[in-house]
This record gives C-alpha cells, structure tokens and sequence, in this order.
C-alpha cells in the first residue's frame, strides 16, 4: 500500500460503524485498500488477547492486508477503560498520519465510539487513598453511609445520581471528594469539556440493511462460531481468567457459553438460540444508539448496492479527494 503525499495530508477521521454482521470488516478492508488508509479498530472486545472466534475479529490474512490497530492490546483478565484507549489512539493516529495513510476508525462499541465524537470522562484524577477512604465507608456502612457523606458535601444536589446503585454512589463520592467539587459543578466541568478528537476533522458512515436481512446474517454469523470453535474457545478463556474481566465475561457469546457449560444441559441448539436472540437485541439497540448518538454524514444501505459499488459510495461526500 503507498502512502499519500505528506504535504498535502488527508488528517480526516474516517468513521465507519453500524450494527453488529452488517458487513463492516470486509468493506473496511476494501476501502482502506483503495484510499491508502490503516484501521483502528474501536470494538472493545477486540482489545482482549484470545477472543477471536465470539469477536469475529480479524484474522491474520486480513491483518495482512491491511494493518489493523486497537487489536489484542491486553491479557483477557485485564480490564481496559476509555481513558486508555483515548491516550492509545491518539498515538496511533498521529503515527499513521506521520507516514502518510489515512485513518479508517471501524467498529460498534458506543462509549468508544463516541469518544471521537464528545468528551465521554471527565478524567478526574482520584487517589489510591480517596477509593480506599470510599470503600471503608462503605464495609462499614453500606450505600446508606456514602449517602450521608455525599449529602454532607455542600450543596451537593443527590437528583443527579441512581442513589439506589452502590457502584454509582461510591464513584459519585470517588470524585466530590478527589475534585472538591459538587456533583452539579462536576456535571458542568464535564459539559465544558471538548472531545479528545476535537481538532480532527471527521466522515462518518454508518452501514445499514433491512430488518430480517440482519437477523438472517446474525443467525448465519453465530452458526459459524460455534462450528468454528467458540465453545472451545471460552473454556480456554475461562482458564485464563475470562470471568476476573467482568466486561469481557458479559459480552454476548462469551456470557451464554459460560452458563450452558455450567448448566451442564440443554443441547447445542438452545445455545445457539440463546447466543442468537441475544445478539438481535444487541443489533436493535446499537441502531437506536448510532441514530441518537453520534453525527453521521452518511447511511449507506448494503442491500440495495453491490459491495465494489459500496466501495466507491463510501464517503461519497468527499470521495474526490480520495484519489
């Protein structure tokens, strides 16, 4: 692949997204062939060393075609943040950029996602000391305990928060005590702030097809898995410390072969079903969030164009400069 000019480099975030199986890896891959581009990848279960086949993550011979980032970055049982992610692509970007590609950023995973779109933390340093002072109280006594501590900060407006979710109250004290700052001026600090991405400029398209198309392709999608090995794959995983990273542990494939192996019942079938159902819901949700979430230039619908055609409209709007 040959590097576009650096005197006149494309610093463009190119954007591509849409629901899970609609089709993004292959014309990703396509697209970045044609317009000397490299792909970082913003799938968060991508990040995790051992999850390829319940990931659909990119194989070796597609790796080698073009290169691909954001990919096996740490050990299974190591939880990764937005934070480090947001450090790692900058990183990533500016080096693409400094040997002449462009950048094509793929993938679903909504916080990350929208992290090249809007601030999505606040970055608010809190101490080793301040958690521990946290989770004393709160051995001591209880949600009710970081409750009577968040309403002695002054001012403190509780309306903000689940007071009912211990994680968000503990994070909540976490912070008015590391920040000295009300969770109202907290809220406003946060609205202030720009995107980590903000002085890039941005085309975004999202990938659509039609209802019962993508139920039929998640469906075809989770058979191959499973024949592909998924099974497998998570009990190995499990041995290594899958269930320690509560977010990988949960995600869809992974959380349904950890209760069929337990369950000890139920043949192959229900777990396909289970992963399958499962997976729709997650497609449903991903639409309504990519339709609210983010700005998008274009939709491109996959079911009405032939995929060297969807090559060409791929960020049609500045498709000239792409030459």
């Amino acid at each position: 692949m040959m590097a576009a000019s650096t005197e006149n480099m494309d610093r463009t975030l190119y954007v591509l997204s849409g629901m899970t199986a609609v089709g993004k890896t292959s014309l990703a891959l396509r697209w970045a062939e044609a317009n000397n581009a490299e792909i970082l990848s913003c799938d968060s279960l991508l990040f995790y060393r051992g999850m390829d086949i319940g990931t659909a993550k990119p194989d070796a011979l597609e790796r080698n075609r073009v290169p691909h980032h954001g990919i096996d970055l740490v050990e299974v049982e190591e939880q990764y943040n937005v934070d480090r992610y947001v450090a790692y692509a900058r990183a990533v970007i500016e080096d693409i950029h400094r040997r002449g590609f462009r950048v094509l950023i793929t993938g679903g995973s909504g916080f990350y996602l929208k992290s090249f779109f809007a601030a999505v933390t606040d970055q608010a340093l809190v101490s080793a000391e301040i958690r521990e002072r946290v989770a004393h109280l709160y051995e001591r006594g209880g949600n009710e305990a970081v409750l009577a501590a968040l309403e002695a900060v002054e001012g403190n407006d509780l309306s903000l928060i689940d007071t009912q979710n211990p994680r968000r109250t503990v994070a909540a004290l976490e912070r008015c005590w590391g920040s000295g700052l009300t969770l109202q001026a907290q809220r406003a600090r946060f609205e202030a702030l720009k995107s980590p991405f903000a002085d890039y400029p941005k085309q975004t398209c999202i990938l659509t097809r039609e209802r019962e198309v993508m139920f039929e392709r998640i469906e075809a999608r989770v058979r191959q898995m499973l024949n592909a090995g998924l099974i497998d794959e998570v009990s190995k995983l499990r041995s290594a410390g899958l269930e320690r990273n509560p977010s990988a542990a949960r995600s869809i494939g992974y959380r349904e072969v950890l209760t069929w192996l337990d369950a000890k019942e139920g043949g192959l079938e229900a777990l396909t079903e289970a992963i399958v159902v499962n997976t729709r819901r997650l497609a449903r949700r991903q639409r309504t969030w990519l339709r609210h979430q983010i700005s998008v230039d274009q939709w491109l619908d996959l079911d009405s164009v032939e995929e060297s055609d969807a090559v060409d409209q791929l960020f049609a709007a500045d498709s000239k400069s792409l030459g």
